[in-house]
């Protein structure tokens, strides 16, 4: 698929950012599904630079995969980009085209499951912890005596 070429937003710093977020951007598009989900899990990291490439992949016109991984790198959002990447995805639901809505609604329904799955796991801890029984290691025998236990000695009787 050929891309358009991208104007800068003007946030960039410099020209190796702007090269990263191309060739991510470019990368996006390819026939390779990994690929495709790992340069999304990257643009996730990018803040408003990667919103926007992945908003663009979700709402235009391309193949499933990449709008599937646009969902996966929006709902992979952190920080101050988590709500900024929901609202795109409450976005998408009010789309017509129906694989857009598909893939923001199985991305939100990821989001719900995993904020119901802390508060399980939060009331599991106030549980007291089973404790383990585990068997006590022997001691090593010290010295070289590797045959002869240790006991008592006199000290008289080897003098002799």
């Amino acid at each position: 698929m050929k891309l358009e070429k991208r104007v800068p937003s003007g946030r960039e710093k410099n020209q190796e950012s702007l090269k990263l977020l191309e060739e991510l951007r470019e990368q996006l598009y390819t026939s390779n599904v990994s690929l495709v989900r790992q340069s999304a899990f990257h643009l996730s990291w990018m803040q408003e630079d990667g919103l926007d490439i992945l908003k663009e992949a979700l709402f235009g016109d391309s193949h499933r995969r990449t709008k599937g991984a646009a969902g996966y790198g929006l709902r992979k959002m952190r920080g101050r980009m988590k709500k900024a990447g929901e609202q795109v995805l409450l976005e998408g639901l009010k789309r017509t085209d129906p694989v857009t809505v598909d893939v923001c609604k199985n991305a939100f329904l990821i989001i719900r499951k995993k904020t119901h799955s802390k508060r399980k796991a939060g009331r599991q801890r106030s549980q007291p912890p089973r404790l383990e029984i585990r068997e006590i290691p022997q001691r090593p025998y010290q010295r070289g005596h590797l045959g002869k236990p240790r006991g008592p000695r006199n000290n008289f009787s080897k003098r002799r």
